[in-house]
């Protein structure tokens, strides 16, 4: 594998991390059930979530959840390619999380907390999914 193709594979692996905060935060949870392959898993401090339509189910819920404004700050994405199909990776999160319902931004206290991601990922004929999201937490307020 030469270092465009090792490139490539860090790239699209760091943008499911992107857009799974993405559609999160911004009302469409739902579609997170398609960055995972069909026997993912997503481990979370909600629970563990196996196979395509359990984390779907999960997250549907999520989106439901119309009071709530999050924003999943995702820094320091490392992803290790194993080979042409496979790579993992770790991710930092701080996560923000407020219940609300009024007018305007919602006010910001401290990060809900602050924790990370290990990645595993797998090129499928749609392209890189999580095969499993598994987070963690290090420090909470």
């Amino acid at each position: 594998m030469d270092s465009i193709e090792r490139l490539l594979i860090e790239r699209d692996c760091t943008q499911l991390s992107v857009d799974y905060g993405r559609l999160v935060d911004f009302g469409q949870a739902a579609k997170v059930a398609e960055l995972f392959t069909d026997d993912g898993v997503c481990e979370l401090s909600a629970g563990r979530f196996e196979g395509i339509e359990q984390i779907r189910a999960f997250f549907e819920k999520r989106q439901g959840q119309t009071d709530v404004v999050s924003r999943h700050v995702m820094t320091n994405i490392a992803v290790e390619v194993q080979d042409a199909d496979h790579a993992t990776g770790l991710v930092y999160l701080t996560f923000y999380r407020v219940v609300w319902t009024g007018e305007g931004p919602a006010p910001l206290g401290p990060p809900s907390f602050v924790g990370s991601y290990a990645d595993s990922y797998r090129r499928t004929p749609e392209g890189w999914r999580f095969e499993s999201r598994i987070g963690s937490t290090a420090l909470k307020s």
